[in-house]
């Protein structure tokens, strides 16, 4: 049978071999509690601070909308353009010199529904808001915009070393105007351990409109290995430029529910990529261990980390 004999070849052994380590995952138990500081920057108001008119400049395309999806250079090797997900979107910050997304990030299961994960690198500062199902030119974005309200990231974070490891951050957004919390609307993935160095995943991002003119979501498949010398996968797949650290790494992906179980965010060792020729086809993520289960513990409980 065709099948027997593709199960001779080795990468589809060591697919097979992701896939049964995969299902082999064990989800932590969920927390309570939960809650954000106090600001004066409401979610409609960075609603109308990135209405249409702002979010179509970002692209920074003398063609405008449709000339920037028309014109835009193709993602290379197996990352592809698509629609997006609703849980996955953009971080802007509303500052003068930061007004186009500069990181991915991802609505994550919590308590009170108001808790997205990125990479603790991409930081988050005054005015920041994230954009899920991010849309560049659009009338209106699809799920809204909704103000970080309070950031949780782990002290101990760096681009190298043994720091890199603990790069991935949390951060809490505010209700929108009919007093509902993100995860009701749009959904949230699961964050799980991440059950070995070996598995399949989806990963979603948004590259800046800079690298990328289309200023659209990609997705990749890709089979991850374990980056030598760090507690961290690494995956090759073309087209994860910058603007994609924070993308979820994503097991159980259900394109019914559109979500799925997080095993990592892109990041990790320099910022989550190496130097040189494979800046944008090789990506890292640290490893969900206990030390993401802390901050997130910290981060649905409103307390400051300490380590």
């Amino acid at each position: 049978m065709r099948f027997l004999r593709w199960s001779r070849v080795p990468w589809v052994r060591a697919v097979l071999a992701g896939l049964y380590v995969v299902a082999l995952a064990a989800a932590v138990p969920r927390g309570a509690g939960g809650h954000g500081r106090g600001g004066n920057w409401s979610s409609e108001e960075a609603r109308r601070f990135w209405g249409p008119t702002r979010t179509a400049d970002t692209a920074d395309n003398e063609d405008g909308a449709d000339g920037a999806a028309s014109g835009a250079r193709r993602v290379s090797g197996s990352a592809r353009h698509f629609d997006g997900v609703p849980s996955v979107g953009v971080l802007f910050y509303a500052g003068e010199d930061m007004k186009d997304h500069h990181c991915t990030a991802s609505v994550v299961h919590s308590p009170k529904g108001n808790l997205i994960v990125t990479a603790g690198h991409c930081g988050f500062g005054e005015g920041a808001s994230f954009v899920p199902d991010y849309q560049q030119g659009a009338g209106s974005q699809p799920y809204g915009v909704w103000t970080v309200d309070r950031a949780f990231a782990d002290p101990r974070r760096d681009d190298y070393g043994d720091g890199s490891d603990l790069d991935f951050a949390f951060a809490t957004v505010r209700p929108d105007g009919r007093g509902r919390q993100i995860e009701r609307v749009t959904g949230a993935n699961r964050l799980v351990r991440t059950p070995g160095f070996v598995n399949l995943v989806s990963v979603i991002g948004y590259p800046s409109a800079d690298s990328d003119p289309a200023d659209q979501a990609v997705r990749c498949t890709a089979l991850t290995a374990r980056l030598e010398g760090h507690n961290q996968l690494k995956m090759r797949c073309d087209g994860f430029f910058s603007g994609t650290s924070g993308s979820p790494w994503l097991v159980h992906f259900s394109e019914k529910t559109r979500t799925g179980d997080l095993v990592g965010v892109l990041g990790g060792l320099n910022g989550g990529g190496p130097d040189g020729e494979d800046a944008d086809r090789v990506s890292y993520s640290p490893v969900n261990d206990d030390e993401i289960f802390r901050l997130y513990l910290d981060a649905i409980n409103g307390r400051e980390p300490r380590r």
